[in-house]
């Protein structure tokens, strides 16, 4: 009989190599989901500013057709908040009786500033006669020059809620 002489190569074995493999998957894996988080939270800052901008359109729209649905009130001066018109609620304005056009004007700012109030956050806003509209940084500091004929809608706004306002201007004349 004979014998033959099988040489074996031994077999190493790596160990812990899959537990490499699975942890830097998991840091790859976090890293992307932390991006991930990251486009999500800008998404919705920006989808928020997109809100406020639609909302302040919508503000400077509504005083626009009120002002448009009182020409009188316009053509006298009366929505000229540059030039000291008042905003207080008249509460002969929203009865049959009714009420002066310059009394319909000092309601209709009044009713629009409490909708600014309540739809945009630190929300702020002025209508005066201007001929640079897209100046100034709040109602103290209005920036209306009086002149013209051009009536600016000036809405501000605290956009991030860091205390920086934005601006949103729009323009009517009569």
């Amino acid at each position: 009989m004979r014998q033959t002489c099988h040489t074996r190569t031994p077999t190493t074995r790596q160990q812990g190599f899959t537990l490499m493999e699975v942890l830097i998957a998991v840091v790859v894996l976090s890293i992307g989901l932390l991006g991930l988080a990251g486009l999500q939270a800008a998404g919705l800052r920006n989808n928020q500013h997109s809100y406020f901008r639609s909302q302040s359109v919508l503000i400077a729209s509504d005083i626009a057709d009120r002002m448009r649905a009182n020409l009188p009130a316009v053509l006298n001066g009366a929505y000229d908040q540059g030039a000291g018109a008042a905003a207080a609620a008249k509460a002969a304005c929203t009865t049959t009786t009714g009420c002066t056009s310059a009394d319909m004007a000092s309601n209709d700012l009044a009713e629009w500033n409490q909708d600014i109030a309540t739809r945009l956050p630190a929300g702020e806003a002025v209508v005066c006669l201007d001929s640079t509209p897209n100046d100034g940084t709040g109602t103290a500091n209005a920036a209306c020059d009086g002149a013209g004929t051009l009536y600016a809608i000036k809405i501000w706004w605290d956009d991030d809620r860091s205390g920086n306002t934005t601006l949103f201007a729009t323009s009517f004349q009569p």
